[in-house]
């Protein structure tokens, strides 16, 4: 079937309700739109679930990143416990936030262990990934899927930055999903569409600085032009949104798209760029916003490998030597003073990630409210290989923040009650997730 002409798609106006599948439309092109006033009737939106399938329910999220390099505890766990605790030199990074947000600290998933394997059951939770006969098990954004991956068009996404091995997204079979890594591909997922010849002359068209945008002008005009007042800035925000990550996206692209020379002498290790590896991080932010904010669907995962990431290049303090081996201090002032700025650096990233969903609005909430942003590390401590007292951050999803729930460093708590307590606030009734024993003590819904 041949998709419309550019400014010539079928358009539906808002004197009905739009459906939250609608999209804009040209050759090539399938733009989502974000959540908008004119997509439910007053009915729906004064109805109050829990259940995410029931007509007029809340759209829930959840994104989980695993940073699989950890962070310096004595730099990341705060001091004191519950509402009054002092924030950490990172959760400094985080303050605008405070009340959005609960740390943890003295929690680990049970029985597992095995040092760098570990990063693979971040979400899965599954015991002894080290050994000989070990299988992973259901993630817990795969359990979602499951239960409302029909809801929108993709069930899930899979990402990660620097990797398309670690994953952290396995189906109950044990199978890895493998992740995307490369910011564009995404991008053409959530929105090109059409026959592979329509496809590939709009990705010319991006090369060349057009925006998608600029193929859907007329719809979006008529779209603009029949919204209301708070409609009409959601778009606008939501544009400007797709311009920037474009234009990101573009300048990013540098020497891996540009033809190496041939030579006769061996090829050389041909690193990543360093520099990119941030910027990588915060388009991946980006994308899983947009991801949210248009719908496209209600659960994705980030991988942050570390591992093979070598020297990176920042702003403020420079890098001497790889991610991985940096990782591994052994309590070299050195090394630690240039891991804390790495490590600084995630957390400016991740205030990001946050101020971009906290200002981004659906049906009079912040995104933030409606997504659990679950932020951590499969290593408590990554110079001793340790897989307890896992640094630990939730962000937003509907729960009353503001604390520090620490618990015993010793004997830790099950990290996978907080999956419980997330999958509950989504709607998604159950009493167990992998090695939990109940919900989160003391993470109460907003």
């Amino acid at each position: 079937m041949t998709p419309p002409a550019p400014d010539r798609a079928p358009f539906v106006t808002t004197r009905r309700p739009l459906s939250r599948r609608h999209f804009l439309r040209g050759a090539g092109v399938a733009l989502s739109l974000p959540c908008l006033d004119a997509m439910t009737s007053p009915f729906a939106r004064a109805a109050t679930t829990s259940s995410p399938l029931a007509p007029g329910a809340k759209p829930r999220r959840f994104l989980g990143i695993c940073n699989n390099l950890g962070l310096l505890g004595d730099q990341f766990f705060p001091t004191g416990a519950g509402r009054g605790y002092e924030l950490s030199p990172y959760l400094r990074h985080l303050q605008e936030h405070r009340e959005r947000f609960t740390v943890f600290s003295g929690v680990s998933h049970p029985n597992v262990d095995g040092g760098h394997p570990a990063d693979i059951c971040f979400l899965t939770a599954a015991p002894h990934p080290g050994s000989s006969s070990f299988r992973n098990t259901l993630s817990l954004d795969q359990h979602i899927a499951e239960q409302i991956g029909t809801l929108t068009r993709f069930p899930s996404l899979t990402l990660s930055v620097n990797t398309r091995v670690r994953s952290l997204s396995w189906t109950g079979t044990g199978v890895a999903i493998p992740p995307e890594d490369k910011a564009a591909e995404v991008f053409r997922q959530l929105f090109l569409q059409g026959s592979a010849d329509q496809v590939a002359a709009q990705v010319r068209r991006l090369d060349t600085g057009r925006s998608i945008l600029d193929t859907v002008a007329g719809q979006a005009r008529e779209l603009q032009r029949a919204a209301s007042a708070g409609d009409r800035d959601r778009l606008d925000q939501y544009f400007t949104s797709v311009r920037d990550l474009e234009n990101r996206l573009q300048a990013s692209r540098g020497w891996e798209m540009r033809p190496k020379p041939a030579v006769k002498a061996a090829p050389p290790i041909d690193p990543t760029n360093p520099a990119a590896y941030m910027e990588k991080v915060r388009v991946m932010y980006d994308l899983a916003r947009l991801a949210f904010e248009t719908d496209s669907t209600r659960a994705v995962t980030l991988m942050l490998d570390g591992v093979s990431t070598p020297a990176l290049e920042l702003d403020d303090t420079p890098i001497t030597d790889g991610y991985h081996n940096l990782s591994h201090h052994g309590k070299s002032e050195k090394k630690r003073g240039e891991l804390k700025a790495i490590d600084q650096w995630h957390m400016r990233q991740l205030a990001g990630l946050l101020s971009g969903l906290e200002g981004t609005k659906e049906d009079g909430e912040s995104l933030l409210d409606r997504t659990a942003v679950l932020y951590g590390s499969n290593f408590g401590d990554a110079n001793a290989h340790t897989c307890f007292n896992l640094p630990t951050i939730l962000a937003g999803g509907g729960f009353r923040h503001g604390q520090h729930l620490a618990f015993n460093p010793a004997n830790n708590y099950p990290l996978p009650n907080l999956f419980v307590s997330v999958l509950r606030r989504m709607g998604i009734e159950t009493e167990r997730f992998a090695s939990s024993t109940g919900s989160m003590r003391g993470l109460d819904f907003a």
